[in-house]
């Protein structure tokens, strides 16, 4: 365990960002590899892949509840100097993981096809979606053990373990994509169904080794057979953190969705452009959602401990450091997005959309860092509340008009891709107007009751990402 109630803020920030983005960039890498093969199978098979992966949006949302509502009352105990408390968490979340898992099994062999007719162009496009997302769900299901263990650990403090982790599991599956995919040393080419179980292998030995430092190496937290029988007042401590944000996550994927939606009236290159260009985008803001995510914690263990000057600081901090980040990375995709893009697809018209979306959404990258930030801050708080408000403010202000102008006779993609720029912004403004409400009412409390204030709250508040 590390206590980040002490020492330097920016320390710790710069301490642990690199080892959470280097298991964020590993998985975004893995994405983009499986695209890289795909799309020599063509552009419905790059289309729908990418359309597919946007289902991954809403286990995400699961995977946030929980990852989300462990990090912050394991953060708040570890403040507090409660052990006790932290490892009931855990283990409560834990057994929430294995449910939460055989649910997305279910759901997701019973909704892919449907899905896919919803979001796809055309009947090859559908195929290609259903096909990889029925071979993806185990690796789908099997990440909700994961992100509870790596979300224990990055609420002690620690997170160069699951980015090692992540790290194997992700040169595994790069090593399994050319044989599944494409056949190479084999012959034997799966396609699609290739790219979605090279993921699902790669999962499975990842939760594997996690579970094998958790049981060998791990001393602050640890798995506690007689705390997994179910206790309703736990899981409901876990969801008031957590159900906001995993509704953030909705907030996300509807967005992508209507994207997909309005771009199908271009075809499938258009939409396999834009799922190019959103995965190169979500690369590339790494970097500051790292800041963001170790900002999380280190705000979560003062306050509970009762540091309110130091939440605040933390956030101040974290946000300078992720807006340089944001600048520092906005020039490239303004510049040469060409060169980000290279290698993706072989097709001139998929890759001129992805250049131009590249090229304009990337003006919102500031503005999202703070989103970013803010989010991260309320997780520490332990109200995601704000938060799930903000993002659906996004949703109502890009998504209806985004479909509206897509009835308009002289409509052109880069009309939502304009107007997703101005609603970040919105989004932005007003997260940090809540954030700063939020310091106000909260940090505003003397130490006594700051420190036992998250329990209170948490057990009594009704049923909230990214990363």
């Amino acid at each position: 365990m590390k206590d980040l109630t002490r020492d330097s803020i920016v320390s710790h920030i710069l301490q642990m960002s690199p080892p959470i983005m280097a298991g964020m960039v590993t998985i975004m890498i893995c994405q983009l590899v499986d695209l890289y093969f795909v799309s020599g199978l063509g552009d419905a098979a790059v289309a729908g892949v990418a359309a597919a992966g946007n289902a991954g949006f809403l286990v995400n949302a699961l995977m946030q509840v929980l990852g989300v509502g462990t990090v912050a009352l394991m953060a708040h105990a570890v403040g507090r100097k409660d052990r006790d408390d932290a490892n009931l968490v855990f283990n409560q979340s834990v057994v929430l993981s294995v449910l939460f898992g055989l649910l997305t099994l279910v759901a997701g062999f019973a909704l892919s096809r449907p899905y896919m007719r919803a979001v796809a162009a055309d009947e090859a496009t559908v195929e290609a979606g259903t096909v990889y997302l029925l071979w993806f769900m185990p690796a789908l299901a099997l990440q909700f053990a994961s992100q509870v263990m790596a979300s224990a650990l990055r609420a002690t403090g620690i997170v160069r373990p699951s980015m090692l982790v992540q790290a194997l599991a992700v040169a595994i599956n790069i090593a399994l994509a050319p044989v599944l995919i494409s056949g190479w040393g084999t012959g034997y080419a799966l396609g699609v169904a290739g790219a979605g179980l090279a993921s699902s292998i790669a999962m499975f030995i990842g939760v594997l080794m996690l579970l094998g430092y958790f049981l060998r190496l791990e001393r602050y937290v640890a798995f506690h057979a007689a705390q997994w029988r179910p206790q309703l007042r736990q899981w409901k401590r876990i969801l008031n953190v957590g159900l906001p944000a995993g509704g953030e996550f909705v907030m996300v994927f509807i967005i992508v969705a209507v994207g997909y939606y309005v771009l199908s009236v271009f075809g499938p290159a258009a939409q396999a452009g834009f799922g190019i260009g959103m995965r190169v985008l979500g690369l590339i803001q790494m970097p500051a959602l790292a800041v963001a995510l170790a900002a999380g914690p280190i705000a979560g263990q003062n306050f509970g401990a009762g540091n309110g000057a130091r939440v605040r600081e933390t956030f101040v901090k974290a946000a300078l450091i992720a807006t340089v980040v944001m600048i520092a990375l906005l020039i490239p995709a303004q510049l040469a997005p060409g060169l980000l893009l290279a290698g993706f697809s072989n097709d001139r018209e998929t890759m001129a959309v992805a250049s131009l979306f590249l090229r304009i959404v990337s003006l919102n990258m500031v503005a999202q860092g703070l989103i970013f930030t803010c989010s991260s801050m309320f997780q520490g708080l332990g109200n995601t509340k704000p938060v799930l408000w903000t993002s659906a403010t996004r949703v109502l202000t890009y998504s209806l008009p985004s479909i509206w102008l897509s009835t308009w006779p002289g409509f052109r993609m880069e009309h939502v891709w304009y107007l997703s720029i101005a609603t970040t912004t919105l989004q932005a403004a007003l997260s940090v107007w809540l954030l700063r409400r939020e310091f106000d009412k909260r940090l505003a409390l003397p130490p006594h009751e700051k420190a036992v204030e998250p329990l209170v709250v948490e057990s009594a508040a009704p049923l909230r990402e990214p990363a």
